[in-house]
């Protein structure tokens, strides 16, 4: 086999598993739908990373004892990092479908790469190219069409559904978390899932208490079982290694890309298997925050 014809395959294989990786992540937004009557949010999110520290420990456990020397000195680090980029993040957004249509929190999620070119500058006074900052201000513009539902009357009464809200600090979170990722310890990928889950399952602990201690706590049902798991193994694990390998085989840049797949998929999902309705605002939202 030829070098070009082995960076041929590379690519191929690289973009099959990025899209498969958006495909998870956009049917992430259909699951936190479906699990409402189900399970609680706060609850859910507590099984699901037990479910994902299980199998991730069982595969990375003899990595993990060998780079341990690594990790214990950035223990605050791996800490904050799950606790603000999993569990923080998932808590808002599993909340949030309780409050917001499938299709709007597809939509917002296409703002975390503008939440981390804003934070990039904030925190590391990283220049802003003219054409990045129109990006932005398309993005924003169309997370404030499909926020508002194109009611612009609803911007003076400052009239936003608190769902789109939530999504929107969510989105925010994982930006912080994308963007602290320059100092992650030089360890093996599969360690830092390993870790990141273990911090996230821990963070989730103390949520899932104040949940029961409010009376809001619902035991997943048989269904509720069913979408736990399939939110393990697809969006929290194959999700996170399909893209890990894609990184490896074509790097950031290119794989970067495939974020914008996940709001087509989790709004073609919302109205095919949901049976949302896409309306007008919804149609100018996602093309701008695309464009942008």
């Amino acid at each position: 086999m030829t070098a070009t014809t082995t960076s041929r395959v590379a690519t191929l294989t690289a973009y099959g598993l990025l899209s498969i990786t958006a495909l998870c992540r956009g049917a992430n937004t259909m699951f936190a739908k479906l699990a409402i009557g189900e399970v609680s949010p706060l609850n859910l999110i507590m099984w699901r990373w037990l479910g994902v520290v299980l199998i991730a420990w069982a595969l990375a456990w003899r990595d993990i004892r060998h780079e341990w020397p690594t990790l214990r000195t950035h223990l605050g680090y791996l800490a904050a990092m799950g606790a603000l980029g999993f569990t923080a993040f998932n808590a808002l957004f599993y909340a949030a479908a309780h409050s917001t249509t499938a299709l709007n929190m597809g939509i917002v999620q296409g703002t975390i790469p503008v939440f981390v070119i804003l934070g990039m500058f904030i925190v590391y006074k990283t220049e802003v190219p003219v054409r990045q900052a129109l990006g932005v201000a398309l993005t924003l513009l169309g997370v404030a069409i499909v926020a508002l539902e194109g009611r612009f009357e609803s911007l003076v009464s400052l009239s936003i559904n608190v769902g789109d809200l939530m999504m929107i600090t969510a989105c925010v979170f994982y930006a912080g978390y994308t963007i602290r990722l320059r100092e992650k310890p030089q360890v093996s990928a599969l360690t830092w899932f390993a870790m990141l889950a273990t911090a996230a399952f821990l963070a989730s602990i103390p949520l899932a208490a104040v949940e029961w201690s409010l009376g809001s706590t619902q035991w997943p049902t048989g269904r509720g079982w069913v979408l736990i798991a399939l939110i393990v193994i697809f969006p929290s694990f194959l999700a996170q290694v399909f893209f890990i390998r894609g990184v490896d085989l074509i790097g950031p840049g290119r794989s970067g890309i495939f974020v914008n797949l996940v709001p087509i998929i989790a709004s073609c999902l919302a109205v095919v298997v949901l049976g949302e309705q896409f309306q007008w605002f919804h149609a100018v939202s996602l093309a701008l925050v695309l464009t942008g």
